[in-house]
């Protein structure tokens, strides 16, 4: 008796993954989009994703969504939830796994924009979506919100170098709320995680701002003697 026979009698349903896919850029934490290419809801406003393929598990799924539409690979990205409401998808009975991912928009090595119709917005622009992908966004947001609270993920967002400033700036969209400077420069530093740079950042002032490095290395050193990263 093959395997499919012991289930010969129960329903089956589709399975799709959706990306909630994060960037940072000028200042601002921005996401992906895209206008849906096929029916139901044609032309609509929709998240990265697609259909579980045979042979793979939802994780492999979730990374070749990924590097589909934005080139990238062996990048932050964490499962978030699954969305399995009988009525979600009007098409059929589509049960998806959501995963959210960072990335820094200046490593794409291709341009989404050409091959999906996609679109960096910031988050007071994002139009009505399809289906319950406003929800995921909303899920996505809560969720890295809370992991960036005690861990060092928005480093995923950064570029390599970076000024303390730009770095509030990024926690200042991930909280939407302003920090303030002095504050935050003096908890940052004392983690002893950021590398101070010789170069500077001259494209605000002629004087400029130190460009830093976040440490991995050093970061997981201390986090096994008992550093708590808190922002």
């Amino acid at each position: 008796m093959n395997a499919q026979s012991f289930y010969a009698n129960v329903p089956r349903h589709l399975v799709a993954v959706d990306c909630i896919i994060f960037g940072f850029q000028n200042g601002k934490l921005k996401l992906l989009i895209m206008q849906r290419k096929v029916d139901p809801m044609q032309g609509e406003w929709s998240l990265m994703g697609g259909f579980l393929q045979n042979g793979e598990s939802v994780d492999e799924a979730a990374e070749r969504v990924l590097k589909q539409t934005t080139g990238l690979e062996n990048i932050y990205m964490d499962q978030l939830s699954c969305y399995g409401d009988v009525t979600r998808d009007s098409g059929a009975r589509v049960i998806s796994m959501a995963y959210y991912a960072l990335i820094r928009i200046s490593e794409h090595e291709q341009n989404p924009t050409q091959h999906f119709s996609a679109h960096w917005l910031e988050l007071h622009q994002i139009p009505d979506l399809i289906f319950d992908h406003r929800q995921m966004i909303a899920d996505a947001l809560k969720k890295l919100r809370d992991n960036a609270h005690f861990h060092p993920i928005g480093f995923e967002l950064l570029p390599e170098k970076f000024t303390l400033s730009q770095l509030r700036s990024l926690y200042e969209e991930i909280y939407q709320k302003e920090l303030d400077k002095r504050n935050f420069r003096k908890k940052i530093l004392s983690m002893n995680v950021l590398e101070k740079l010789e170069e500077k950042d001259k494209t605000t002032s002629k004087k400029g701002a130190h460009l830093y490095r976040f440490d991995k290395e050093k970061y997981e050193e201390l986090k096994q003697r008992g550093l708590v990263f808190e922002i």
